[in-house]
């Protein structure tokens, strides 16, 4: 495998087939096929040859190490990504589900920053031979392992990997399979190993930009908040960051496997999108709840609680000076104005997983406390705020372009949200 090899447009044609495939599913994979050409299209290109030689470079392999890239193999962005990854976490552990160009980069880049095991899965018996030996001509090995599709995890369409003897730590989770064309949303049922991600672990989602794995990355970001997951700008394909934060990873919740196979109500919500053409909200809306922004909330709950508890403070200083263009400037993130007829009584920034953060504490106009929280957005929410309650507290929470915002205070959740949605619906 050489880089005069030339990547078809199709993945390798599945060796087995399963016999109980659904009919919705196809109906999914028709439906995705028509609306996501324009992102497969774009996979065709594998990145510059100046980012090659690069990637080459600094993961010491000769010139005509790799095939071309693109389409269904991994591109150079990406690849960098996982080298990047590496040289951050110098793992113990790496696991790879589909095998290829990544596998050897892989392979070299922790041969060069502590060594490490990689663990690599693939549903093609005969591609994960030739990755073996390919992987040995550059004098690397790997832990390559055929595993079939056929099984069904939880609420996750499709067929997944038939995993055995998976470590029971992860360092550094690498998901660049199975293709999308076994359904869309297949690469989410990854998160059955989330559990096993140790502390501070990453996790790369590879074709994060198509419209499927963009419905995974909203799933997985309200039902695991502990790993915060990110969208990687650049590549020809797009990639899904996620790092585990300290402590315990959530289990997500019990879901019935009618969840995923939804049979005829989804496949018909897909076809009347299709007819009407490409208008779902966040490519089809997920089709189910909306994202809680979990983390998020968390944050902008804590800060309510940090802010009243500076103001009971002798010793801590208040500032009531609020001047939207400094913070805009200083710290990139853009407050709505304040309503007519409220005070701003205290103003502080706070560090977060996701930057500089802001927090106001405001008397309305009928002296009512509450607690604006801002800062970049991390997790799907509305423009039209959404509301949550923790003990004696409402929160109501909206978004405004890449800015994400929190009102809290300890009112009743209507009446938290018809003030935020005063501050919502003032422009910026």
């Amino acid at each position: 495998m050489t880089s005069r090899d030339v990547t078809a447009l199709r993945a390798l044609r599945e060796e087995e087939k399963p016999n109980n495939v659904a009919w919705s599913d196809t109906a999914y994979r028709l439906f995705f096929g028509a609306i996501g050409w324009p992102w497969l299209l774009r996979s065709l290109w594998g990145g510059t040859q100046a980012s090659k030689r690069k990637l080459l470079e600094r993961v010491h392999l000769p010139e005509d190490s790799l095939p071309n890239l693109g389409s269904w193999k991994a591109d150079t962005r990406f690849l960098h990504r996982i080298v990047d990854a590496i040289e951050d976490l110098r793992p113990r552990v790496v696991v790879e589900l589909g095998a290829g160009a990544s596998t050897l980069v892989c392979a070299k880049a922790l041969e060069l920053n502590g060594g490490g095991k990689l663990v690599s899965f693939d549903q093609h018996a005969q591609f994960v031979s030739a990755t073996g030996q390919w992987l040995s001509d550059f004098g690397v090995s790997a832990d390559i392992r055929h595993a079939r599709l056929g099984a069904c995890i939880d609420d996750w369409p499709g067929t997944w990997y038939e995993l055995s003897d998976v470590p029971h730590s992860i360092d550094l989770l690498i998901i660049d399979g199975p293709p999308w064309a076994v359904h869309p949303f297949v690469r989410g049922a990854a998160e059955c190993l989330f559990d096993r991600l140790s502390d501070g672990a990453i996790v790369l989602l590879d074709d994060a930009a198509r419209p499927g794995e963009r419905i995974v990355a909203r799933r997985w970001k309200k039902r695991w908040p502990q790993i915060a997951f990110t969208h990687l700008a650049g590549g020809t394909k797009g990639t899904l960051h996620g790092r585990k934060r300290t402590g315990k990873v959530l289990a997500f919740p019990d879901r019935t496997s009618a969840g995923g196979r939804t049979g005829w109500r989804r496949a018909a919500a897909a076809a009347a999108l299709l007819a009407t053409g490409w208008t779902g909200h966040d490519i089809l809306g997920d089709l189910s709840k909306q994202a809680q922004a979990a983390s998020f909330i968390d944050e902008a709950d804590a800060s309510y609680s940090a802010s009243l508890a500076r103001q009971a403070m002798h010793s801590q200083i208040e500032s009531t000076l609020l001047d939207r263009a400094e913070i805009g400037r200083s710290v990139g993130l853009a407050l709505p104005p304040v309503p007519p007829g409220w005070r701003v009584t205290d103003v502080q920034v706070y560090p977060s997983d996701y930057g500089n953060s802001v927090a106001l504490v405001l008397l309305t106009d009928r002296q009512e406390r509450v607690a604006l929280y801002a800062q970049r957005a991390e997790t799907p929410a509305e423009a039209i705020p959404l509301s949550e309650r923790r003990e004696d507290r409402s929160l109501a929470y909206w978004e405004s372009g890449p800015f994400a915002y929190a009102l809290t205070g300890k009112l009743q959740p209507e009446r938290m949200l018809l003030l935020a949605s005063k501050m919502a619906a003032k422009p910026q």
